[in-house]
């Protein structure tokens, strides 16, 4: 089921309520120009272990493998992508799909 509605209100709350195996459609990344032309898709639904370019922001340009996929809140998390806080902890920083590019694939069925 996907959005029928013209509305905004209601697209936004089709994306807020949307069950699990609908929100995993949302954490789709752009493929590089190599497997763009490989697969003949511009995009994928991104999976743990795909390497991936950070396009966007404060990390712009680093790469790294996808470490964990958060699809409550539509977010990635990249391996070496931290912040220290103020204790000297590291955390990672989940980042917007829309802001990566997958530049290495890993297997897939």
């Amino acid at each position: 089921m996907m959005i029928k509605s013209r509305k905004p209100r209601t697209q936004r709350k089709f994306r807020y309520t949307a069950p699990l195996h609908i929100r995993k459609k949302f954490v789709h990344v752009h493929l590089s120009k190599e497997l763009r032309t490989k697969i003949k898709k511009r995009s994928i639904q991104a999976k743990s272990g795909d390497k991936v370019r950070i396009m966007r922001g404060k990390f712009k340009g680093k790469e790294g493998k996808i470490s964990k996929i958060d699809l409550s809140e539509s977010k990635i998390f990249v391996e070496g992508i931290t912040q220290k806080k103020a204790n000297g902890k590291e955390v990672p920083i989940p980042i917007d799909p829309s802001n990566l590019m997958i530049i290495e694939l890993t297997e897939r069925k």
